[in-house]
């Protein structure tokens, strides 16, 4: 193949990659620019194809550049934070990976830097540290004041949410984690904080921050803050364990959050200290952690996306919520307590659940738990007219499926097993013939079936 071939070839690859792609030679001119850089700098790409880098980008320091960094000390660089300006003066911030190339006799040629694009989401970070930093100073006689709930808003007399109730309140007792395990829409946070509001740090900050909503090079600042010059763009930023001080921080879906940034998080719970990135100043904190997981933890570390050194250092104290399916007394209860609440927001004048609604309700088993059934009760109400009953038509409540009529003929050969029995029948035999396909290979296996491999070795565990 010929080098202009070679080129079309590397041009035309770049082309179909949705990260910014930019090439320079060992002279440190621009040989591949992609449209997707292109459209990160608002550079076209005639402008910087076939020139100099430090002609055209002039306005990065050279030592801060990466490319001219991998030109010149021949070193590459992994997950660096960029912010720099385009030549229109638009910020713009990437998060890198460049590395030189070199030749067969060890001669550098190249240098490749593919950059994403987190511009939106960096600017979204600030202005969530901004929002959670002004709850601080948020006075009650606002305009708008912070919801807080505390636990005479949690609606329920079931046994075993009582229970889960009365534990909960013993725990505001101390300082200790707590790891809150429950399904999604069990009321997680709202028992959350209500433990930090009958805490004796009840006048300190509560901050709430989901795990899962960030990536992991910005979900670490917001937890550990950033100081100027610790990578390029980054400003002296308070994150939310300095913020938090003194009060509690929830960690929502803990287990979302990125493997390494785990052993990040247990270094700040047994040393009780934050360090920002790119600062050396150890600065003490006094947080309380609280945790959320809504799968269940042991198979969360069996798969690889929870460490067990975390776990057990956050479920100091554990509280399992139930869900609402196993709280069968509870549905009418929390039925009622949401028609009040949305008779007043909707101003309507509903005054009760009529025998066929309540015996609907009852009759579900709500896979969504407390928030499915608030919102059920919600859309009731809003699409009521003038009727002061809310009757059985009324509850928009997904209907169980009970013809069968184009069940798959597999159905018929349950042959006494349970369902969940069958579907393991199913999964062990397909992960066998994966396995048998692959010659025993572990990773390729795991590939084919879509599974992570943690996941596939918990599977093979499981099923010995």
């Amino acid at each position: 193949m010929k080098a202009k071939q070679y080129q079309k070839l590397i041009n035309d690859l770049g082309q179909s990659i949705k990260e910014g792609i930019h090439i320079v030679d060992s002279k440190g001119i621009t040989i591949v620019y992609n449209d997707a850089m292109s459209t990160l700098e608002q550079m076209k790409r005639e402008e910087v194809l076939f020139k100099p880098f430090r002609d055209v980008f002039f306005n990065i320091p050279e030592d801060e550049s990466t490319l001219t960094r991998a030109l010149k000390y021949q070193v590459a660089t992994e997950r660096k934070h960029q912010t720099y300006l385009n030549k229109d003066g638009k910020e713009i911030s990437t998060i890198n990976y460049t590395f030189p190339v070199f030749d067969y006799d060890g001669e550098i040629f190249a240098a490749i830097e593919v950059a994403e694009d987190i511009t939106a989401i960096k600017k979204l970070s600030h202005t969530i540290l901004e929002l959670k930093n002004d709850t601080t100073t948020t006075d009650s006689s606002s305009d708008a004041p912070i919801k807080k709930y505390y636990f005479h808003d949690i609606v329920g007399k079931n046994e075993k949410f009582i229970e889960v109730l009365q534990r909960a309140q013993k725990s505001a007792l101390n300082s200790a984690s707590i790891l809150i395990f429950g399904e999604t829409g069990t009321g997680k946070e709202l028992l959350a904080q209500s433990i930090h509001y009958a805490s004796n740090r009840k006048n300190k900050p509560f901050f709430a921050q989901n795990c899962a909503a960030l990536p992991e090079s910005l979900l670490e600042g917001i937890l550990f803050g950033t100081v100027k010059g610790g990578f390029t763009g980054a400003l002296d930023r308070q994150g939310l364990f300095e913020q938090a001080n003194g009060g509690t921080l929830l960690l929502d879906e803990v287990s979302a959050m990125p493997y390494s940034l785990q052993s990040k998080l247990l270094r700040v719970l047994q040393e009780n200290y934050v360090r920002r990135i790119g600062g050396t100043k150890e600065i003490p904190v006094d947080v309380r952690i609280i945790a959320t997981l809504n799968e269940d933890p042991q198979f969360l570390i069996e798969s690889g996306r929870l460490r067990s050194d975390l776990y057990y250092r956050l479920k100091m104290i554990d509280i399992v919520i139930p869900p609402l399916r196993e709280r069968g007394n509870d549905i009418l209860v929390l039925a009622e307590s949401f028609l009040n609440k949305y008779n007043a927001k909707f101003n309507k004048q509903i005054r009760m659940f009529s025998d066929g609604a309540k015996s609907k309700l009852l009759s579900y088993d709500y896979p969504g738990n407390a928030r499915e059934l608030e919102n059920i009760i919600m859309s009731a109400i809003a699409l009521s007219s003038s009727e002061h009953i809310i009757t059985e038509d009324s509850l928009d409540i997904p209907k169980k499926d009970s013809g069968f009529s184009n069940a798959p003929k597999e159905l018929s050969q349950l042959n006494g097993s349970t369902l969940d029995e069958y579907l393991e029948t199913i999964e062990k035999n397909l992960i066998l013939q994966a396995l048998t396909n692959n010659g025993g290979n572990i990773s390729k296996t795991a590939k084919q079936l879509g599974l992570q491999r943690q996941a596939l070795q918990y599977k093979l565990r499981k099923y010995k």
